[in-house]
């Protein structure tokens, strides 16, 4: 299997973690992903030390605090594939937060170098930038949670769902060189949800110099690691798919760059 993909680790009563993605493990410097599976009345903690963290409830209800702050009784949605936005809270560096499920919980840990610059809060459903992006099939439904015009040091945050028979992350652009204000240099996430479940998504990685040349089939719970590289993504038909994007970079900025033999989908798009 390909080294940029990340499957769930054993998940056990016990050890609410499914999955874990640290700047060690994938090779790179800033972004930190985890996914954690709580059953009602399950809890976790964790201080936040030097990241700047945003929790992603993905699914399910619970309680969350941090050092200063509370929100009780927070989440709607029992699947993604409601399509509805989430709550999220975002907790800077320097604090700690408690995730209480009040029903099972599935929750997104996205962490990047903080400067303490921002304090604790919640990014209700309300917040959430909801936009469809493309036309025909590359049509898709975007949740901006912690896009670039809104408060943190590092992350960016946003979920897509990509209908069966379409693609996304299309026409397949790259944010791997550190050229602003043409092209930000950021690291990238992705998580996957297939629905049903049984199926899967593609992925393809690949450089201008197809030194990394990768064509990945992703199951439901799998991330992918996006270290550079144009990144386009299917869904093949008959099966929805949803993934949760997280970015980090040397600078807050998602400026991204087309692939010069493709670009000309989007002068299309703008025709419509």
């Amino acid at each position: 299997m390909s080294k940029l993909i990340v499957k769930p680790v054993h998940h056990s009563d016990q050890d609410t973690k499914l999955l874990s993605i640290t700047p060690e493990s994938a090779g790179w410097t800033y972004v930190g992903f985890e996914v954690h599976r709580l059953a009602a009345g399950q809890s976790l903690r964790c201080a936040t030390g030097e990241l700047e963290v945003c929790l992603v409830l993905l699914s399910g209800k619970a309680n969350v605090t941090t050092a200063q702050c509370a929100w009780q009784n927070i989440g709607q949605r029992m699947s993604v594939f409601e399509k509805i936005p989430p709550y999220s809270v975002y907790v800077p560096n320097g604090d700690e937060y408690e995730i209480v499920a009040l029903t099972d919980v599935e929750v997104a840990i996205c962490s990047a170098p903080g400067n303490g610059n921002h304090s604790a809060r919640l990014i209700a459903p309300g917040q959430v930038g909801v936009e469809t992006r493309g036309y025909g099939n590359i049509e898709r439904q975007i949740h901006n949670i912690l896009p670039e015009q809104e408060p943190a040091d590092s992350l960016l945050v946003v979920e897509v769902f990509t209908p069966n028979g379409h693609w996304s992350s299309y026409p397949p652009h790259k944010h791997d060189r550190n050229a602003l204000p043409d092209e930000s240099l950021l690291e990238e996430t992705y998580y996957f949800k297939v629905q049903p479940e049984q199926g899967f998504a593609i992925q393809r990685v690949y450089t201008d110099d197809r030194s990394l040349d990768e064509t990945l089939i992703v199951q439901d719970g799998q991330a992918v690691l996006v270290p550079r590289g144009y990144h386009p993504v299917s869904a093949p038909p008959g099966y929805d798919v949803y993934y949760l994007n997280v970015m980090a970079g040397p600078a807050r900025a998602w400026k991204f760059h087309n692939d010069p033999d493709h670009a000309w989908i989007m002068s299309k798009s703008l025709a419509k």
